[in-house]
């Protein structure tokens, strides 16, 4: 059966701060040394690749990756807000230790409830993190019907996008482990989906 889309889908690398593990959500942040390196490593394993286009987050750490990778690519390079990292509200810019430490009761509802707690101050919720993320990935399928496609976001956008992929309930898209520069695969067939690769 012939594959509708094949699906290159790769996190941003190593941002700085990130030893203090930042929640940097829409906060735009700079790439380590170690996380240029990555996203080296990853452009050269999709060299011989045949995308039909590239698209990433408008965020520059996903910036930085979809253009390094498409330096072997003559291809269109598409920037989407819509495949940002979820909003953390005034979160955003903390590190964990700091959140555990000053919300923490925040922290003992995110618990309770982690598909649908939003962060003080707007944060999304991944309930509507995946509202925002999978309509856009379904519209970039249909868009770019019977090509390879590769995508550069963030850890929480890539776990929604590969839940969805092995149809896991939401509450499940942190046993999905995406390192920086990590490199996922999907396959879209007419009535199947075929997962060739996670956190490579």
């Amino acid at each position: 059966m012939e594959r509708t889309n094949r699906i290159y889908l790769v996190r941003h690398g190593q941002v700085k701060g990130h030893e203090e593990i930042p929640i940097y959500g829409h906060t735009d942040v700079d790439l380590t040394e170690t996380g240029l390196l990555q996203l080296d490593r990853v452009a050269e394993r999709l060299r011989l690749a045949e995308p039909g286009a590239i698209y990433a987050s408008d965020l520059k750490r996903a910036v930085t990756g979809a253009r390094q990778i498409g330096c072997y690519h003559n291809v269109p390079v598409h920037f989407l807000s819509e495949l940002r990292e979820m909003y953390f509200g005034d979160w955003e810019g903390y590190t964990l230790g700091q959140i555990i430490k000053e919300y923490p009761e925040e922290v003992e509802k995110r618990k309770n409830d982690p598909v649908r707690y939003a962060s003080p101050g707007g944060g999304e919720s991944i309930s509507r993190l995946s509202d925002r993320v999978i309509p856009a990935f379904e519209r970039i399928r249909d868009e770019e019907a019977g090509k390879d496609i590769v995508i550069v976001a963030h850890g929480a956008v890539n776990r929604v996008i590969l839940s969805h992929a092995l149809g896991l309930g939401l509450s499940r898209i942190f046993n999905i482990q995406q390192d920086y520069g990590c490199l996922n695969i999907v396959d879209y067939f007419p009535d199947s989906v075929l997962v060739q690769l996670i956190n490579g």
